[in-house]
């Protein structure tokens, strides 16, 4: 292992350390995967498979999706669902929106700065607002 490998890895097992969550081998494997470079990560289970797979990690795609939701319920990560039928699952925990790149199928997070909600409408009775979810949609302009 290399320094910058020992020290992704020690990344990775600290972020876990954080929320409490038993550092197991395959835990330790994808979270050095998702911020053992300091960078937040937008990544589907699939996306997320596929790096562990070419880092040779031996790891299941079920195994994959229940980490990830295991690292949400830890409140470590959030999970942006896109269409209904597709999650991306963010590191970033700080509020804030995010770009759905359609052409790409990728989510990157757009600027905090310059979205403004004025007015949210008022949640039914008896139900409170947990959190707004802004995706916006981008597709490469029609030439006309």
């Amino acid at each position: 292992m290399t320094q910058t490998e020992n020290i992704e890895t020690r990344r990775g097992a600290a972020w876990l350390a954080t929320a409490g969550v038993r550092p197991t081998r395959q835990r330790i494997a994808l979270a050095t995967l998702l911020v053992g470079d300091g960078h937040d990560r937008h990544v589907t289970a699939e996306s997320l498979f596929d790096a562990a797979r070419d880092k040779g990690e031996k790891v299941s795609l079920a195994t994959v999706y229940n980490t990830l939701r295991a690292f949400c319920q830890a409140g470590l990560m959030q999970e942006v669902t896109v269409d209904g039928s597709r999650s991306y699952f963010d590191t970033n925990m700080d509020e804030h929106p995010h770009f759905f790149w359609e052409d790409k199928g990728e989510l990157t997070d757009a600027p905090s700065e310059e979205l403004k909600i004025e007015r949210l409408p008022a949640p039914p009775e008896g139900m409170e607002i947990a959190s707004v979810d802004v995706v916006i949609r981008l597709r490469p302009k029609s030439r006309h």
